[in-house]
């Protein structure tokens, strides 16, 4: 059935009916989305372990408190827990971390070996009040400067928006990156 004759027939005589309207990604965040490890992809006291965290910020550049971010990765030799992967890790490499009141968000996992040409990232999804569906991204690592040039996926995107994709390193073992859905420093997102 179209949409045009589902909004064209009545039912016992009333009006017409009408289409769903789409629904947004929240406010439910924090009650349909909990992820028992939030957060932490490695336990505290792993071996190579960093962090990365940063802000969530609106187009206005307002914080926002009530987003999830969700990453996944491969492990450091570059293989990822899938049962498509020629070489099957167990590593799990999910993390899955709600926004404070802040708007800061933060995982602690290891570093990413390189995948199928491409330099090490993370991919990251983010969920958000307002949003239709997910936006989704990647960060790689400011220390991977050539395997960054060679990336046929940061090679896409124009060089004056790359730095959006690269986080900056703040102290031995901890990254900021920082999300920004939309305005002039907007994050690159893709298309998947």
């Amino acid at each position: 059935m179209t949409e045009q004759s589902v909004s064209e027939q009545s039912v016992s005589g009333r009006r017409p009916l009408g289409l769903t309207p789409s629904q947004t990604v929240g406010p439910f965040l924090s009650l349909g989305l909990p992820w028992p490890d939030g957060g932490d992809v490695v336990a505290e006291g792993t071996d190579g372990a960093i962090r990365i965290g940063g802000v969530v910020r609106d187009g206005a550049g307002e914080v926002v408190p009530d987003a999830l971010v969700e990453t996944w990765q491969a492990d450091p030799e570059g293989n990822f827990d899938h049962p498509d992967s020629a070489e099957r890790s167990t590593f799990r490499g999910f993390g899955r971390c709600p926004t404070d009141g802040d708007g800061h968000w933060e995982i602690r996992t290891l570093k990413p070996g390189a995948v199928d040409g491409q330099a090490p990232h993370v991919d990251v999804s983010v969920f958000a009040r307002g949003l239709l569906d997910r936006v989704v991204t990647r960060i790689y690592f400011p220390d991977e400067e050539a395997a960054n040039a060679a990336d046929p996926v940061l090679a896409t995107v124009p060089a004056d928006r790359r730095a959006t994709l690269v986080a900056t390193a703040t102290a031995p073992a901890e990254l900021r990156f920082d999300i920004t859905l939309r305005g002039n420093d907007e994050t690159v997102f893709f298309q998947v």
